[in-house]
């Protein structure tokens, strides 16, 4: 299976797992939601990790080996894990309070801030096209600013875009740590989906203790069936993400663009499950402005 095709399917699956998140958190308090969810991917792959160490022989498949890692491997999954979670934790707050139909284009900028990150500190140089591709999606970007003012919010003092946003960065800079984790270090997929999911519970652990002693101000938390299923449609979705990775000839500035493709299948979620339709012509247009952009960016 190409490392192509396999980024198509992990973008479909994303499109899901947005959807659910959007159900999961909508009315409902979000830590809770954020870590139960990851608390369901950690709980399938620990025993795998725990067959791979104690009785290999008992795997279903040597698909599921859980091969062992150098504390300097652990170290980078960590790095990894806790942007995530950030992102994540930012990402989980500006969705609630975003329709779909705004939140889901903002976060298809992602391959924009992918190469700002690669020149800024790898010293890389991005084509004609890709620069292009980028001017294109900060004018799409602006003209989302337009169309949120008529639904009543400024995206330069609405604090859930600037979350959003920042999201979308640390999201981006994780991807850079994907390419060095599964092509560099040689790490296999299923290794380092594995200890991603242990260690993404981990550094929620604390934030979920603060919002169960009312460190802070904490919204009602009501459980949902959508919140496993977060964690089990991301398993799929990184599966696939990561076994693309993996593929020596695949290009992390490729994959990131298609796995964008996720924002059609949320952006059309918003509008026929939750019936998100304020502005939606002038949120068509905009989106295909970025998706524009995310192509322009590809044609290097």
């Amino acid at each position: 299976m190409s490392w192509v095709f396999l980024s198509i399917l992990s973008a479909f699956c994303l499109g899901g797992y947005d959807l659910l998140k959007k159900s999961a958190v909508r009315d409902n308090a979000v830590l809770p939601v954020l870590f139960y969810g990851v608390l369901t991917g950690a709980a399938v792959w620990l025993p795998f990790i725990l067959l791979s160490r104690f009785s290999p022989a008992l795997l279903p498949s040597s698909f599921f080996e859980v091969s062992a890692l150098s504390g300097r491997e652990h170290f980078w999954i960590i790095v990894k894990s806790t942007l995530v979670s950030f992102s994540w934790l930012f990402g989980y707050f500006a969705l609630k309070h975003l329709p779909l139909t705004t939140a889901g284009p903002i976060r298809s900028t992602g391959p924009l801030w992918t190469i700002l990150i690669a020149v800024v500190f790898m010293g890389e140089k991005p084509t004609l096209w890709q620069w292009l591709g980028i001017t294109v999606i900060l004018i799409s970007f602006y003209a989302f600013a337009l169309v949120g003012k008529r639904e009543g919010f400024h995206f330069g003092k609405n604090r859930w875009v600037w979350y959003l946003v920042l999201a979308t960065i640390l999201g981006a800079t994780s991807s850079i740590c994907d390419k060095f984790l599964l092509q560099k270090t040689g790490l296999d997929p299923v290794t380092v989906q594995a200890w991603f999911s242990i260690y993404l519970a981990i550094v929620l652990f604390p934030f979920y203790i603060g919002w169960k002693r009312e460190w802070w101000e904490t919204g009602q938390f009501e459980w949902r069936w959508t919140i496993p299923c977060i964690g089990l449609g991301l398993l799929v979705a990184d599966l696939f993400y990561f076994t693309a990775v993996h593929d020596p000839d695949a290009l992390i500035s490729v994959i990131s663009p298609i796995r964008r493709m996720s924002v059609l299948i949320t952006f059309l979620g918003g509008v026929i499950l939750l019936k998100e339709r304020q502005n939606i012509v002038r949120k068509v247009f905009c989106l295909i402005g970025m998706l524009l952009g995310i192509y322009l960016i590809n044609q290097s």
